[in-house]
């Protein structure tokens, strides 16, 4: 990895690169939130199904785990739109972006967790069997490879790095 080629990066202002980053991170939760939203929606109605009495005192649990995780999910993929909202106009979008960031990242983390949690709880209905734990382990792990750690691979695999004229280098942003 080698000094960044300054033909190659991006000429912006510290302001127009929070606005991209910004739009960036719309985009990004425009997918999340609807997929968080129809699973949050999907759990709210299960309390009312007729066979929901039948569940164990287990699976009443796992029921109620994952609506919490749901919903916990849902504000924090909110947050930042809330976020956003009470802070525009004060000049701090740089700022803003990096909180909006990491709300984003939680909301993603509890979203794997309420997925993992609802996958659990409807393949104990569907199956009655031992395999159900190693089949929501592998799709746990699926999630965890697709979401975490390949970006994460990727990252280290292809930032390249700029000097700052001072001799010492960092990635590149």
């Amino acid at each position: 990895m080698g000094a960044l080629n300054p033909e190659r990066g991006r000429r912006e202002s510290v302001d127009q690169r929070a606005d991209r980053m910004w739009m960036d991170l719309v985009q990004e939760m425009r997918v999340a939130l609807t997929g968080v939203q129809i699973l949050f929606g999907f759990l709210l109605t299960v309390v009312f199904t007729p066979r929901f009495p039948e569940l164990s005192d287990t699976d009443r649990t796992i029921y109620v785990v994952t609506v919490l995780l749901g919903s916990a999910s849902t504000g924090a993929l909110i947050g930042p739109v809330a976020f956003h909202r009470l802070v525009s106009g004060r000049r701090i979008k740089a700022q803003a972006v990096r909180w909006a960031s990491r709300l984003t990242m939680v909301g993603l983390v509890l979203l794997l967790c309420t997925l993992t949690s609802a996958l659990l709880l409807i393949l104990r209905v569907a199956m009655h069997d031992w395999i159900v734990p190693f089949l929501v382990g592998a799709i746990l792990a699926w999630y965890v490879l697709c979401w975490f750690l390949l970006p994460l691979w990727a990252r280290g695999r292809y930032t390249e790095t700029e000097t700052d004229g001072s001799g010492a280098s960092g990635p590149r942003s």
